[in-house]
């Protein structure tokens, strides 16, 4: 039976949260215990990187931390940012943050609306004449910086935080009977604290997709998903786990995990029936499909704007050959009147001569 749970996060702030009517229901000690941190790079590995910040006129925010971050290293390496620094910020709620360090504006502080890359890129696109600094998470996927690249803007990516792990104590690992796991990360640092030690009686629960998958690829047995139609938040799957198992019904219940069950051939089937499977299916199906024609689209997109950028060069190559051939000739028309002048200038001298 559950009786203490690990919620691999900050500890909420107030004391009314849907974590402490969980402990009040059940009985259960649920602790706040973040597996991830994150910490800042040095002011040397920031040297190292030689990025020079009054270099730029524009950041580039896609998170809290990025922002935390970047601050924090323009005081330690005393730099001061000009007022007229230009800011694009990934969501509206993360832009607001930015009040914490300098005076918002609107005029300088743009953001996107539903808190997307591409949302805030069509933005920067706007603005193509800043030279944009990208503060980025040492681990960071390489998205960002193919889109600047494909449409010829000026950035540069530089490292201002890294996470890593805070493993458990096997002590403390041990008096466990659930662990919640938010991120990839989180589950990472599991496995490395679990070491040889099999899994057991501790559960498993995951909120998000790639944590499931995380926990999967690492080989260890997963108890609990959320999100889902009937649990669409962490605490309310808990909730309905910890009632389910209360009552008896984790052997019937498939609202989160589908939970094997014996056939009568006792080889073991899965409680999912066939109907769901070719549901689940289609809809994996078509989710596939969904991502392959966004991903076709922003193909086509990036291949536009290197043509674009290509057809920019031939232009301004041209206008470059155009410009210096019209220098050529006002040079030469300039000579040309020098002589005339010059010419004129003996002629009449000789005729003044000639007057005498």
């Amino acid at each position: 039976m559950i009786q203490k749970i690990l919620v691999s996060q900050p500890k909420p702030s107030t004391e009314k949260n849907p974590y402490t009517e969980i402990e009040k229901k059940y009985g259960v000690e649920i602790v706040f215990r973040p597996l991830i941190k994150v910490e800042p790079v040095t002011t040397r590995e920031f040297r190292d990187q030689k990025v020079q910040i009054l270099n730029y006129s524009a950041i580039v925010f896609t998170s809290k931390n990025s922002i935390d971050y970047f601050f924090r290293m323009c005081k330690e390496t005393r730099v001061k940012v000009p007022d007229e620094m230009k800011y694009f910020v990934i969501s509206e709620t993360i832009s607001y943050y930015i009040q914490k360090y300098v005076q918002y504006r609107k005029r300088k502080v743009f953001c996107g609306k539903n808190g997307k890359w591409d949302d805030l890129l069509s933005i920067i696109l706007k603005h193509k004449n800043e030279k944009f600094l990208i503060p980025q998470n040492e681990h960071h996927n390489d998205e960002i910086a193919r889109d600047m690249e494909a449409y010829n803007l000026c950035h540069k990516e530089c490292i201002m935080f890294r996470t890593v792990s805070v493993p458990l104590e096997k002590e403390e690992l041990s008096t466990l009977d659930m662990v919640v796991l938010f991120t990839a990360n989180g589950v990472e640092t599991l496995k490395a604290s679990c070491g040889t030690m099999p899994q057991g009686k501790l559960r498993i629960a995951t909120f998000g997709g790639s944590a499931a998958t995380a926990v999967e690829d690492a080989g260890m047995r997963l108890d609990l998903i959320a999100p889902t139609p009937k649990a669409p938040s962490m605490s309310a799957a808990l909730d309905l786990y910890i009632s389910d198992e209360r009552n008896g019904k984790l052997g019937k219940s498939t609202w989160g995990r589908p939970v094997p069950k014996k056939s009568a051939n006792g080889k073991g089937d899965d409680a999912v029936t066939l109907a769901e499977k070719t549901a689940l299916q289609r809809a994996a199906e078509a989710l596939r499909k969904e991502e392959e024609r966004k991903a076709a689209a922003l193909r086509a997109k990036r291949s536009e704007a290197a043509k674009r950028g290509a057809e920019t060069k031939r232009l301004k190559a041209l206008q470059k050959t155009e410009e210096e051939k019209r220098a050529a000739e006002l040079r030469k028309k300039r000579s040309e009147a020098a002589k005339r002048g010059a010419e004129t200038k003996r002629l009449k001298r000789l005729q003044a001569e000639a007057m005498q």
